[in-house]
């Protein structure tokens, strides 16, 4: 498939992972029409860097650069949204904090579960 319409592709994913319609998300856009939406998405018309990153604050889980196929990290599950949320309402310590955490998960990995946790003992 080439690239124009793998991105429409994700574009499309992206519009009905949140089940919108294509009127609902350009009346999210500040000037993208529903046709040019829909060409986008049809391959029939490649979108700029100012479209994708309109599109990505319109659908919200997803970013510019997973849009135009540079990244393969994309649509944001609701714990990730809300990560961040948390992330920019916080201070400096507090940003910190949350990055030092994530640095120590994503090196050691997250704790085993008890079984009466729904995971498995890793003791038996």
């Amino acid at each position: 498939m080439d690239l124009t319409k793998r991105i429409g592709q994700r574009l499309r994913d992206a519009r009905h992972e949140q089940k919108l319609s294509l009127s609902a998300l350009s009346a999210r856009t500040n000037a993208l029409s529903k046709s040019r939406i829909s060409n986008y998405e049809q391959g029939i018309r490649r979108m700029g860097l100012e479209e994708a990153h309109e599109l990505s604050i319109a659908l919200g889980t997803v970013t510019p650069t997973y849009l135009l196929c540079l990244d393969d990290r994309g649509p944001f599950s609701d714990q990730e949204l809300a990560l961040v949320d948390y992330f920019r309402g916080t201070d400096e310590r507090g940003r910190e904090t949350i990055l030092a955490l994530a640095a120590s998960q994503a090196e050691f990995g997250p704790e085993p579960r008890d079984a009466d946790e729904g995971g498995e003992n890793v003791a038996d």
